[in-house]
């Protein structure tokens, strides 16, 4: 290709804000001359490499975004936890299609279980096939949303947040807020409802949310829209630290056998 066709070309791309097949199209020239690609060819390849390298860009801005923590990812969770039936669930979970039918995700567990793990490596295979999601623990969410609110902004924080195809709210009622804080959690629940996915972790059972939102009615009210349309995980284990650590003390104390034999014996 002349040098004059290059820059011409180089600029149009430009224009057209396609980097990728900018930068490519020099190389692309050459080794379609050398392989005898057919303009269609040559078409294909270009276009090809500059989508693959915007989904590459986007993936990873959706991660930035998404303040996922980057060791909690579907492959660093042991798997060998999980009973059958949890098994099945996250594997299909994993595929993303509970956000075509705006389903919510509940997971319930001791501390130590692992559930904050278990949602957060969904939440990363979400953010791998394209979908905006934001992790945030209950009480910095509810901080975010209070703000929000004395400014007069919460409708417009609550619609930014609605951009969001899954909002991962994690350990409620780890930390007792008051019912002001509460209201608020209740609120963008509600607004949320039927309309985008909410993803959940807590260590108390339904019965026991009386205790977060201070009251039976507004309780029950935040039950019933999270669950009717939702997949419920159920971490009944041990706490998974708890492992590790007495695993470890095992380990220590555990006298190698090479030391065991008498020190006087041959």
């Amino acid at each position: 290709m002349p040098v004059e066709t290059q820059s011409e070309l180089a600029e149009c791309l430009k224009q057209l804000r396609l980097p990728t097949m900018r930068a490519n199209a020099q190389t692309f020239t050459s080794l379609a001359t050398n392989e005898g690609w057919s303009c269609d060819r040559f078409l294909l390849e270009l276009c090809e490499l500059e989508l693959s390298e915007r989904k590459q860009r986007k993936v990873e801005r959706l991660l930035l975004e998404s303040q996922l923590p980057r060791e909690k990812t579907a492959e660093m969770f042991d798997k060998t936890r999980l009973n059958l039936g949890l098994a099945q669930q996250w594997e299909m979970l994993k595929t993303g299609d509970f956000l075509e039918r705006n389903e919510n995700v509940l997971a319930f567990g001791n501390p130590g279980s692992g559930k904050t793990h278990l949602i957060c490596g969904v939440g990363h295979e979400l953010v791998q096939m394209g979908h905006p999601v934001l992790f945030y623990t209950c009480s910095l969410l509810v901080q975010r949303l209070l703000h929000a609110k004395s400014l007069l902004r919460l409708d417009k924080e609550l619609k930014r947040l609605d951009k969001y195809a899954a909002l991962i709210i994690d350990d409620i009622g780890y930390v007792q807020q008051t019912r002001y804080e509460m209201e608020v959690l209740f609120t963008l629940l509600a607004y949320r409802y039927e309309r985008r996915s909410v993803m959940l972790t807590s260590n108390l059972a339904f019965s026991q949310w009386e205790r977060i939102f201070k009251d039976p009615m507004t309780a029950a009210a935040a039950v019933d829209r999270l669950v009717h349309h939702s997949v419920i995980l159920e971490l009944n284990m041990p706490s998974y630290r708890m492992e590790q650590a007495q695993a470890a003390l095992n380990a220590a104390v555990e006298t190698p056998k090479h030391l065991s034999s008498n020190p006087g014996s041959p």
